[in-house]
């Protein structure tokens, strides 16, 4: 392969990562954002899909600070072993959480949009450590 021809598809690759990387942030974000906006929505969510029951705003206010600084570490690139791994290993809970849901798809189309975004995080977690652009060293 010709030094320029690697050149460009490294810099398309980078490109591509940081676009997965961004996209699968803003959606984590607005998930976190939830837990501060509308406290007892994530707790109805904790006991609708996960069997969590009896969360309160404080345990729910915790829940979206933690996953506020895990958000923040996959978007800047920190430790992306940890992060993406976590951000990926959440958004495989939550896609198989629901599904009862994909039983009555038809009904639940919305919920299928969970599965690229999955396999986003799995593609953007084996390529970590090509994704670079943007990210702290």
């Amino acid at each position: 392969m010709s030094s320029s021809l690697s050149t460009n598809l490294t810099n398309r690759l980078q490109w591509s990562l940081f676009s997965l990387r961004l996209g699968i942030f803003i959606v984590m974000f607005m998930w976190t954002m939830d837990k501060f906006v509308n406290p007892a929505h994530s707790a109805k969510i904790l006991q609708i899909f996960y069997g969590i029951t009896g969360s309160n705003d404080f345990a729910v206010y915790v829940m979206g600070a933690l996953q506020l600084l895990l958000v923040l570490a996959f978007l800047t690139g920190v430790k992306k072993r940890l992060t993406y791994g976590l951000i990926f290993l959440m958004h495989t809970a939550s896609t198989l959480s629901a599904y009862k849901l994909y039983i009555d798809g038809f009904n639940n189309l919305l919920f299928f949009a969970a599965w690229p975004m999955l396999a986003a995080c799995f593609a953007l977690y084996l390529l970590r450590d090509e994704d670079v652009k943007f990210t702290l060293k």
